[in-house]
């Protein structure tokens, strides 16, 4: 595989090295070193956190620009549930689609009617699964997550394609068997709200290659696509989602549609880190399904998106009110005929972010190290050495990349000694005299 893409960068000319970063990562992904921020790739889940705490704006989302649509002779545009949440007033989710096809879209495929495929498919795995609980795979930060932090527990991960991966391989077999054309010919791009999704693109997890040829950002998309919303030219009159795919815009909203009782949705990933330790504690033995969003209030709070996370997620929820009342029915979906399995196709692998020496006897004794130096720093986790807690400057001490005066407390003890050194040098000297 090549290199790990993240779409999650640092523009060091605007980082002030502030320090704001450092707190906000999940993972400590995140180092001062000589004034400027440092992304560090292993551990990096691209969940965007970073770009909401940079007050310099040096945070930034790499998606695609418009213009990689022209890599493709046909366009099919895929929006995210979360893209009508944006628009003041919208009554009608269909004035969206055709805005979309305005804008170059030879056609359009909701992600939420793939949310109502990956529903049915969810419903029939909670009916058949032992495993307990099973955890979301909406959401590709809270799995890159767990495979950085609770690695235990990539076994409950539900086997599920995203609703974004259904949704790109269903527009484009469609798209072609209408129109008689190449799949080749075709691309697929995903409107995004989230920084992580760009990455599933190009590093799909459970999946060897991701369907999905591209991500542009809501942000971008916003202000062409408004402007199309009242008098659109185009007008899409194909299929639409259910209430419930486009309920997955909000936390819960998968939960709902999954129509378990015994479920959990938690979001902001702050708030998923502790529900996971929880769970990996053995301490919700009842729970059937997890599901856990990274940004607050659900994908209508990614960092990618234009409008208010509260507004956007009221929104969306006085627009499923307004849908057509409809049923799921868990095995139409796996009955229809050219239907596809939604199953994931690769396993899911634990992300080694610490890994002090391939020697074993060798690691182990750094890690000793790593506990004693810990042990002497004051525990304050203040951020001012440029590392996120003590440990992590720990951590970093013993890998060669920081010393033990980064730490501002154990600077002061040292020059503090050296100060009485010298004036107990300088009184040495004096009586000499």
């Amino acid at each position: 595989m090549n290199q790990y893409f993240h779409s999650v960068t640092l523009d060091r000319d605007k980082c002030k090295g502030c320090t704001n970063c450092l707190r906000g990562c999940p993972t400590e992904a995140i180092r001062v070193r000589d004034g400027k921020a440092a992304i560090i790739a292993e551990r990096c889940i691209d969940c965007g956190e970073c770009i909401r705490a940079c007050p310099y704006h040096a945070k930034v989302a790499r998606t695609d620009p418009l213009s990689a649509l022209d890599r493709f002779r046909y366009r099919i545009a895929l929006p995210a549930p979360s893209l009508y949440g944006q628009f003041r007033g919208l009554d009608d989710t269909r004035r969206v689609l055709s805005g979309l096809m305005d804008l170059g879209f030879d056609d359009v495929f909701e992600v939420a009617r793939g949310a109502d495929i990956v529903t049915r498919a969810l419903m029939r795995r909670l009916r058949e699964s032992t495993a307990q609980p099973l955890i979301s795979s909406a959401c590709p930060a809270v799995m890159r997550l767990i495979q950085v932090r609770f690695p235990g527990l990539l076994g409950n991960i539900v086997d599920l394609q995203s609703p974004m991966e259904v949704a790109a391989q269903t527009a484009r077999r469609e798209f072609c068997e209408r129109r008689g054309v190449s799949a080749d010919e075709v691309g697929t791009f995903f409107i995004t709200p989230c920084p992580a999704k760009m990455t599933s693109i190009r590093n799909p997890l459970g999946m060897e290659r991701s369907h999905v040829d591209g991500a542009i950002s809501i942000i971008e998309l916003y202000g062409p696509l408004s402007a199309r919303l009242a008098h659109p030219d185009k007008h899409y009159d194909g299929p639409m989602a259910t209430l419930y795919g486009v309920g997955w815009a909000n936390s819960g909203g998968e939960s709902t549609a999954s129509g378990c009782d015994d479920t959990l949705a938690v979001d902001g990933i702050h708030n998923v880190i502790r529900v996971l330790e929880e769970i990996e504690n053995g301490k919700l033995p009842e729970l059937r399904f997890f599901e856990g969003l990274a940004c607050t209030g659900g994908c209508v709070g990614g960092p990618l998106v234009f409008e208010n996370a509260y507004v956007a997620k009221d929104r969306i929820r006085r627009l499923v009110e307004r849908m057509p009342r409809q049923t799921l029915d868990p095995d139409a979906e796996s009955a229809r005929p050219g239907s596809f399995d939604p199953t994931l196709t690769t396993p899911i692998r634990e992300q080694r972010v610490l890994e002090l020496d391939e020697d074993l006897s060798a690691a182990l004794e750094k890690m000793g190290r790593v506990e004693s130096i810990t042990e002497s720093l004051p525990g304050l986790d203040c951020g001012s050495c440029g590392a996120p807690s003590c440990r992590a400057l720990a951590e970093d001490i013993v890998q060669g990349k920081a010393a033990e005066i980064d730490c501002i407390f154990r600077l002061r003890d040292k020059v503090a000694r050296l100060a009485r050194e010298m004036k107990d040098l300088a009184q040495s000297d004096s009586r000499k005299e």
